[in-house]
């Protein structure tokens, strides 16, 4: 979200988590902690939503200040704890919640309540939409064991004690051959994978597959995606699951899974309300 530079004057900024139907209760907010440099979480009430935020101080949270704090890995992966911690306290007990941006940010509760309130009709559809749902991360790589993966021990140039240049070519050649093939097999059972995964899922998305330094793996990711399951068919979902990591019927890849979560990968709020300061988010972060 894009809006107007922060005053560094200001004494503080309004953080906002989570969007809700219903607030949570007093004493799950009194025993969550957000931002730790921050106040106490509170919701706001406007339009039949409510809204949950906590008071952050200007000169750690104004736009230059965070696009500093957020610019080291350290201090990004705190503020995407504490954001969780809030928006996890917005949707306890099974409440229906759309997840804010990482540090979406006001300059009061005035222009908080307006954000929700120019929003509130498609915000009400979102929290429809996502009610008794949730997310389930499934990440496929290549198998680090799959033939053509790595280059056996002793193929390199000076392998074999005969045959000349052209003998060293056609093996670099049939070696190529191989890593493509197992590749494009790779590649196919990845699909495989989330065609039948998306059977039990209402939604599903991709996001950009991460990078090795973030996996650390050897093999590349293929599929990063994102599952929105009904509640009823997450049993289904859980046991499909169990049987491509476990049994593995695909041997060109390795499927890793995670959840259920709070969907924030469903609950997109593209707005640009006026007051809001910055949107801090889509960093590549590993998980």
């Amino acid at each position: 979200m894009n809006g107007c530079p922060a005053d560094a004057a200001a004494p503080s900024l309004v953080c906002a988590f989570a969007v809700t139907r219903t607030a949570p209760d007093a004493a799950a907010l009194a025993a969550t902690t957000g931002h730790e440099e921050g106040g106490p979480l509170r919701v706001l009430h406007t339009d039949g939503l409510c809204l949950l935020v906590q008071d952050v101080p200007a000169e750690l949270f104004d736009d230059a200040a965070l696009a500093e704090r957020l610019g080291r890995p350290d201090d990004l992966e705190r503020c995407a704890r504490a954001h969780h911690r809030g928006v996890e306290a917005a949707g306890g007990r099974g409440r229906s919640v759309v997840p804010l941006p990482l540090a979406t940010l006001y300059r009061g509760d005035r222009s908080a309540r307006q954000a929700v309130a120019s929003r509130a009709a498609e915000l009400g559809a979102l929290l429809d939409r996502l009610q008794g749902r949730t997310e389930w991360a499934v990440k496929v790589h290549a198998s680090e064991s799959a033939p053509g993966a790595t280059v056996p021990a002793g193929a390199g140039a000076g392998a074999g004690t005969g045959g000349g240049g052209r003998a060293y070519l056609s093996r670099a050649s049939a070696r190529r051959r191989d890593r493509q093939d197992s590749h494009t097999k790779a590649l196919a059972e990845a699909e495989s994978v989330d065609a039948e995964l998306r059977r039990y899922a209402v939604a599903a998305t991709r996001h950009r597959p991460q990078s090795e330094r973030l996996t650390g793996r050897r093999s590349p990711q293929l599929l990063n995606c994102a599952y929105l399951v009904e509640d009823a068919e997450g049993p289904a979902f859980a046991r499909a699951l169990a049987r491509l990591t476990t049994d593995r019927p695909y041997p060109a890849v390795e499927v890793s899974a995670s959840g259920p979560w709070i969907p924030y990968s469903f609950a997109r709020w593209d707005e640009e309300p006026d007051g809001t300061l910055r949107e801090h988010g889509k960093q590549e972060v590993g998980s």
